[in-house]
């Protein structure tokens, strides 16, 4: 890798931007909640969250840290699922679409070495102990099933929402996510899942207020 790519300072910018756009959605799914006094699903929320896990995968690869890169992984087509249901999609420019339903197959092709994707890379790291790698991913896939879960309401009732399922979901791998990133030590999760812990409560009150 390029010196200019393996440079931690470009790569924390990378992580700390798709966290910022990640708590930027949820800043924004928040005030609009609070004004309405119930949980609103605004078409930015997944807007910023497709521009969020674009960088985010980067970062994983980058950091080689399966566990970003998996989670990121899952969630990606639901975002641009979501954005299919509210009519936002289709309002982003054609080149564009093309190129975000390819770049997970690009960094896979990108990802092969001698004709074999390089495993070693992955699950090998002498940074990351394969317990916690199998805990942060465990906690990635807890995380993630908050957006299967959320998926599979919003096509029953052809509407993008989000549930009460998928905030409880939001919060259970947040928890877990928080105690890998302190055992990582990676600031850009720690900082990310802080904030995200905050909101994920304060949705389930407002709901819990509603009845929900």
């Amino acid at each position: 890798m390029s010196d200019w790519l393996s440079h931690k300072g470009f790569i924390y910018i990378i992580g700390f931007t798709a966290q910022l756009l990640f708590s930027a959605r949820l800043l924004i799914q928040w005030i609009q909640s609070e004004r309405v006094k119930k949980v609103m699903t605004p078409e930015l929320f997944w807007q910023l969250s497709l521009m969020g896990s674009f960088l985010l995968f980067l970062y994983g690869w980058f950091r080689d840290d399966f566990a970003i890169m998996l989670g990121q992984s899952l969630t990606y087509f639901i975002y641009i699922r979501n954005m299919q249901l509210q009519g936002s999609w289709k309002k982003l420019p054609q080149v564009l679409r093309g190129f975000l339903w390819l770049f997970p197959v690009i960094i896979s092709i990108y990802s092969f070495n001698n004709n074999q994707i390089d495993l070693n890379r992955l699950f090998k790291n002498d940074q990351i102990p394969l317990n916690l790698l199998i805990w942060g991913a465990i906690g990635q896939i807890t995380f993630t099933l908050r957006f299967v879960y959320q998926w599979i309401y919003s096509e029953r009732y052809k509407a993008s929402s989000l549930p009460k399922g998928f905030w409880l979901l939001s919060l259970t791998g947040s928890l877990m996510i928080l105690s890998y990133a302190i055992l990582r030590k990676d600031p850009v999760l720690f900082l990310g899942q802080m904030f995200g812990f905050v909101v994920y409560t304060r949705n389930l009150i407002l709901m819990r207020k509603k009845g929900a």
